[in-house]
C-alpha cells in the first residue's frame, strides 16, 4: 500500500498560517513514509471559488518546498457525485426533505425547549405522496439528506450508534451517530456539500491517510458511515490540533490574517513559516530548521497537544532572524543579486552583516550603507564631531583586513584618552548613521580607506 495522502482547501481565499499546518502536516508523513502528495481543489461552491486563488496557493505551497504529485479540481469531476448520488437513492440512504430554512430553525427549537438534542427528526420519511405534490406545487425543491445508520428497524427511532477509529494525533475516538443529524448530501438547487464530493474523491484517488483540523472530529464519524456506504472502507485520519491568534481567535481565508503571501511579502523565509507551523502546539522544542527533510526528521503526529496551539508572530520573526544569521552564502546568492548585492565582496558582506537582519532585503540597506555612505537618517552628534575629525586622521594606510578596526581605534583611544562608548558609538555613527549594526571590523574592510574618508564630517 502507498501511503497517499491530500491538501483540499477550498479556492475562495488566500490560505494562512493554519492552512499551512494542515499542508505541511500532510507533506511531512507522506515524505516519511515515501508516499504521495495529492492537491485537490474543493471548489464545487462556484460563486466563491477562483481559479486566481487556486494558482495562489499552488504558489504559496510552493515556496513552502510543497510540490504536489497530482492536482485535481472537484468542479471537474461532477460526474462522479452524481453516480454516487445515484447509487445512494437505489439503495434507499438518501431521501429528500422539503423543510425552508425557517421550518427546520423552528423544529430545532421545539426540540431544545423539550430538553432534546437539536437533531432533524426525519420527518420528511414519514411524508406521503400527496403531501409530497403539494409541496412539489408549491414550488418547492428538496434537498436530500443520508440516512445515517443508527436505527435497528425503524429510521425514527435511532439509538446510540458509536463510530469508532484510532486516531493518528488523538487517540482513540468515538463519535454516536444518534446524537448528530442526518447531513444534507445535495442542496436544493442540486449542488454539492463538502461531504458527498470529499468522501468520493477520497475513495477514487486511494487516499489512505486524511490529516487535518479538529474541528473535523464530528464529520468524521459521518464520513466513516459514507464511505461504508459506498462499497469503500475509510482512511486513517489524525485531527491535528487548529491554530489561533495570541488572543485565541481562528484564523480566517477572507480576512487575509496571517497569510502566506503576506508574510512573504514581510520578508519572511519559507523555513521560518514552515518550522513554526509545524512545531508549535507540539512536544518538540521550537526551532528553526533549514529544509522541510530536517523538519521532516522530527515530525511526529503523535506529539501534537490535543490543544489548541497559539500562534505568536513574534516567534516568526525570531525564528527567521535564527535562519537568516546561520544561513551560508550559497543558500542565498541569487536572492542577493536580485537585490543588486554582487560582485567579488559579496559574499564577505553577507558574513558582515547577516547576524544583523531581521529580513533578507534589510541586506540592500546595508549594501548602500558599505557603497553609498552613512544612512541619512543619523549622523554624528555636535558634540562629537571635533572627536570624529580627528580620528579621521588617525586612519592606518592599506592594505586593511579585520584588524584594522582595533590598530586604528587603539590609535584613537592614545591620541584622545577616549574608551568604550564614548569611542566608538561616535565612529560607529560617522561610518554607518545607524547606532548599532553589524561588526565595524567586518564592515571596514568592505568600505575601505578611501570610503572610509570620504565619510568625514
Amino acid at each position: 500500500m502507498t501511503v497517499t495522502v491530500r491538501f483540499a482547501p477550498s479556492p475562495t481565499g488566500n490560505i494562512h498560517i493554519g492552512n499551512a499546518r494542515s499542508a505541511l502536516f500532510n507533506w511531512l508523513f507522506a515524505q516519511k513514509n515515501k508516499g504521495r502528495f495529492i492537491q485537490r481543489f474543493d471548489d464545487t461552491d462556484r460563486a466563491r471559488s477562483r481559479q486566481e486563488y487556486a494558482d495562489a496557493i499552488l504558489y504559496d505551497l510552493h515556496w513552502l518546498g510543497i510540490f504536489p504529485d497530482a492536482i485535481d479540481y472537484q468542479s471537474r469531476r461532477f460526474e462522479r457525485y452524481d453516480a454516487a448520488v445515484a447509487a445512494l437513492k437505489e439503495k434507499g440512504l438518501l431521501y429528500p426533505c422539503y423543510e425552508t430554512q425557517e421550518e427546520l430553525d423552528l423544529k430545532r427549537k421545539i426540540r431544545l425547549s423539550r430538553k432534546l438534542p437539536p437533531v432533524y427528526g426525519r420527518d420528511a420519511l414519514k411524508l406521503t405522496l400527496e403531501e409530497i405534490t403539494a409541496f412539489e406545487g408549491e414550488g418547492r425543491k428538496p434537498h436530500w439528506r443520508f440516512l445515517l445508520p443508527n436505527f435497528p428497524d425503524d429510521p425514527a427511532k435511532p439509538r446510540r450508534t458509536e463510530v469508532t477509529w484510532t486516531d493518528m494525533v488523538r487517540g482513540p475516538e468515538t463519535v454516536d451517530l444518534a446524537s448528530v443529524s442526518d447531513p444534507v448530501l445535495v442542496r436544493e438547487d442540486g449542488t454539492y456539500l463538502y461531504t458527498l464530493p470529499s468522501v468520493v474523491d477520497d475513495i477514487a484517488h486511494g487516499i489512505t491517510h486524511v490529516i487535518r483540523g479538529d474541528d473535523h472530529v464530528t464529520n468524521t464519524g459521518v464520513q466513516i458511515a459514507l464511505f461504508r456506504a459506498l462499497g469503500s472502507e475509510p482512511p486513517a485520519f489524525g485531527h491535528h490540533n487548529l491554530l489561533t491568534t495570541v488572543d485565541g481567535e481562528g484564523f480566517s481565508k477572507r480576512t487575509g490574517a496571517l497569510s502566506i503571501g503576506g508574510l512573504r511579502e514581510q520578508g519572511i523565509e519559507a523555513m521560518a513559516v514552515a518550522s513554526l507551523a509545524v512545531l508549535v502546539g507540539t512536544s518538540e522544542n521550537i526551532e528553526a530548521k533549514t529544509s522541510l527533510d530536517e523538519l521532516a526528521a522530527v515530525f511526529d503526529l503523535s506529539a501534537t497537544s490535543k490543544s489548541a496551539a497559539k500562534f505568536d508572530p513574534h516567534d516568526l520573526f525570531a525564528l527567521n532572524r535564527s535562519l537568516l544569521h546561520r544561513m551560508p552564502f550559497d543558500a542565498v546568492r541569487e536572492r542577493l543579486g536580485a537585490l543588486h548585492v554582487s560582485g567579488d565582496r559579496a559574499e564577505a558582506f553577507w558574513t558582515a552583516v547577516r547576524g544583523n537582519l531581521e529580513t533578507l532585503r534589510d541586506a540592500a540597506a546595508w549594501w548602500a550603507i558599505v557603497h553609498d555612505g552613512p544612512d541619512e537618517s543619523g549622523e554624528v552628534a555636535p558634540a562629537d564631531i571635533a572627536f570624529v575629525r580627528e580620528a579621521f586622521d588617525l586612519l592606518p594606510a592599506e592594505p586593511w583586513d579585520r584588524q584594522t578596526w582595533k590598530v586604528w581605534t587603539d590609535a584613537v583611544k592614545t591620541a584622545t584618552g577616549r574608551k568604550g562608548k564614548a569611542l566608538y558609538a561616535p565612529l560607529r555613527m560617522a561610518l554607518t548613521g545607524r547606532p548599532s549594526g553589524p561588526e565595524l571590523a567586518d564592515l571596514l574592510p568592505l568600505i575601505g580607506r578611501e570610503g572610509t574618508l570620504a565619510r568625514r564630517p
